[in-house]
């Protein structure tokens, strides 16, 4: 599935919080098209404002868990979290603190996945888009994403799936290459392009010279990735 532009309004967050935008937007809606989380146990990896958690709860899950290594955020997931009145536990901890709580029969995840060059300052980025640390995910944008890759299937149970959102970017060949050679059957799920937002409207002139993004273009392709493990009766 390929979608375009979307009118999407993400939410107003904390300081010092991701605020949700499109690729949040998009891991809802296929997390929602597919039923993954109806009547199943769920966990949010990178969580931040918590939004995809609590969407989680309201499409049916049975349990959700939502994890950031952020204190920040999962201050402000919980807020969210208790006004929403969904059944959420919020945990300080990457995916290694989510293996003490799984297996889980969905995981899904929406990681910091821009590429960035430390050696170039950047201006300065409105506050409202969050902390760095959100996004930045080393030259290849992969620092977050190849032991994600490499750990998800200890957190699946049998028959389990993760759904996982990233930009072109990333290289999204590779996330396949690697959910693959874990044992996982991956596939790209859906896709939509959407118009650069102020980091990577940022970094645009080193994508260019970086040979990663067209003279003149300023928008991305988003892609969902599905990964499922065997065992277990979940329908594609």
């Amino acid at each position: 599935m390929t979608t375009a532009y979307n009118d999407w309004e993400a939410p107003v967050v904390a300081e010092g919080v991701y605020a949700p935008q499109e690729d949040s937007q998009l891991l809802i809606d296929m997390m929602d098209k597919t039923g993954l989380a109806r009547r199943r146990r769920v966990a949010d990896l990178c969580t931040g404002s918590g939004v995809v958690a609590i969407a989680a709860a309201n499409q049916g899950a049975t349990a959700v868990d939502a994890f950031d290594i952020s204190p920040r955020a999962v201050h402000f997931a919980r807020q969210q979290v208790s006004a929403a009145c969904v059944d959420v536990s919020a945990h300080l901890g990457s995916w290694a603190r989510a293996a003490e709580f799984g297996p889980y029969d969905l995981v899904v995840c929406n990681p910091p996945y821009i590429p960035h060059d430390p050696g170039i300052e950047e201006l300065d980025l409105p506050s409202h888009v969050g902390p760095p640390r959100a996004w930045d995910a080393g030259c290849d944008g992969r620092l977050v994403l190849d032991p994600l890759c490499a750990s998800v299937r200890d957190l699946l149970a049998d028959g389990g799936t993760m759904l996982l959102v990233h930009s072109e970017f990333s290289n999204p060949r590779k996330t396949l290459a690697a959910l693959a050679g874990s044992g996982l059957d991956a596939e790209i799920l859906a896709s939509q392009w959407i118009p650069f937002g102020p980091v990577l409207s940022a970094r645009a002139q080193w994508l260019e010279d970086t040979g990663r993004l067209d003279s003149g273009r300023r928008e991305e392709e988003l892609v969902v990735i599905r990964a499922d493990k065997a065992g277990g009766d979940h329908e594609r």
